[in-house]
C-alpha cells in the first residue's frame, strides 16, 4: 500500500475545512478529482472515512484517527524539505529542523521573545513557527499533532498531553495615573471591580479567571468592553475608559509609552502557573526536544 502526500494533504484539508469544495480550492485541484482521491484512499485503507448522505459527508472515528497520523507524516516531510533546502543553499553546518509552537498571549508578551532570540542565535538554521492561541485550543492542537510544543495556563486538559512547569506570572491592575485607585500600593478584586473594567475576550483564560473569582466572592464585574490583546486593553485604559487586569510583565511593556499606573493584584489566585505541554517526549524531533529543554532551563534560571 502506498499513500501519497498529495492525497494526505487533501484529506487533512477536507477535515479542517469541513467541505470537499473548500478543501479542493485550498489544494488547487478540481472538486471531482478531490472526491475521487478520497474514494481511492478509502479503498486503499479498506475502511470508510466519511459517511455520505444527502446532507453531506461526516467524518468517521477512523477519519479522526487518520487525521492525527497524517499531520505527523506531513510535518516530518516538511521537515525533510526544510533541512535539505539548507544543505542545497550551502548553509553552514549546524542543527537544522523546524518546530511548531503555540502559546498564549501571556507567554508571548512576557517570556518568549528573549527565550526564542537566545535559542535562535545559537541555532540559526532552526525554523520556529509560532502561533498565538488560547490555552484550550493550544492543548487540543498539541494533542492532535497540529503543534509540537504548547505554552498555556495551568489546568486539566486530558491525558493526551504531558505538562511540565514553565513560568509563573502575577496579575496586576492598570489604570490612568489620575484614577482614584492610582495611589494604592496593593489592590483587592473587590476594589477593582467597583470601577468600569476593560476585559479580555470571552474565550481567554484571564476572562474566565476574573469572572469565576468574582462570582466566588459574590461580586459582579462592571465589564465595559472586551478586547483581544493587551495592547488594546492598555490603550483603552489610558483613554480613561476603565481599569484593566493583565499580567504584570505584560503591563510593564506599555508603562513607558502610555500614562498608566500598574499595581499588583493582592489575591492568592493572582499568581499563576504557566505550563509547557507536549504529546510525549518520544514524539518530539531532536530540535523540538532541544527547544523544550531551552525553554524550561531558561525559565528556571531567569529571574521574574
Amino acid at each position: 500500500m502506498k499513500l501519497d502526500p498529495i492525497t494526505l494533504r487533501l484529506f487533512v484539508a477536507v477535515m479542517e475545512e469541513n467541505a470537499i469544495a473548500r478543501a479542493a480550492a485550498r489544494e488547487h485541484i478540481a472538486p471531482s478529482a478531490a472526491s475521487r482521491r478520497l474514494a481511492e484512499l478509502e479503498d486503499q485503507l479498506q475502511l470508510e472515512l466519511f459517511t455520505r448522505s444527502n446532507r453531506g459527508s461526516q467524518p468517521t472515528a477512523a477519519a479522526y484517527a487518520l487525521l492525527n497520523m497524517a499531520r505527523g507524516v506531513l510535518n516530518e516531510l516538511d521537515g525533510i524539505a526544510t533541512q535539505m533546502k539548507d544543505y542545497a543553499q550551502g548553509g553552514e553546518q549546524g542543527l537544522r529542523g523546524h518546530v511548531r509552537v503555540m502559546a498564549n498571549i501571556s507567554s508571548i508578551t512576557q517570556f518568549l521573545p528573549a527565550q526564542l532570540q537566545s535559542f535562535l542565535s545559537r541555532h540559526p538554521l532552526v525554523d520556529v513557527r509560532l502561533q498565538e492561541r488560547v490555552s484550550t485550543d493550544i492543548a487540543r492542537a498539541v494533542a492532535d499533532n497540529e503543534a509540537d510544543i504548547g505554552l498555556l495556563n495551568q489546568g486539566s486538559y486530558g491525558s493526551k498531553i504531558s505538562l511540565r512547569p514553565y513560568r509563573r506570572d502575577r496579575l496586576a491592575v492598570v489604570m490612568p495615573r489620575s484614577h482614584p485607585l492610582a495611589g494604592e500600593h496593593r489592590l483587592r478584586l473587590e476594589q477593582v471591580i467597583a470601577h468600569d473594567l476593560i476585559g479580555m475576550h470571552a474565550d481567554s483564560a484571564l476572562n474566565h479567571l476574573i469572572t469565576r473569582s468574582a462570582a466566588d466572592q459574590g461580586l459582579q464585574p462592571r465589564l465595559r468592553m472586551k478586547v483581544t490583546g493587551y495592547d488594546a486593553l492598555c490603550l483603552m485604559v489610558a483613554a480613561g475608559l476603565g481599569v484593566g487586569i493583565l499580567p504584570e510583565g505584560s503591563a510593564h511593556i506599555y508603562m513607558g509609552a502610555l500614562p498608566l499606573r500598574c499595581i499588583r493584584l493582592d489575591e492568592v489566585w493572582a499568581e499563576r502557573q504557566l505550563m509547557l505541554c507536549i504529546r510525549s517526549q518520544d514524539a518530539l524531533s531532536p530540535v523540538a526536544q532541544l527547544l523544550v529543554e531551552h525553554l524550561c532551563q531558561s525559565a528556571s534560571t531567569d529571574k521574574d
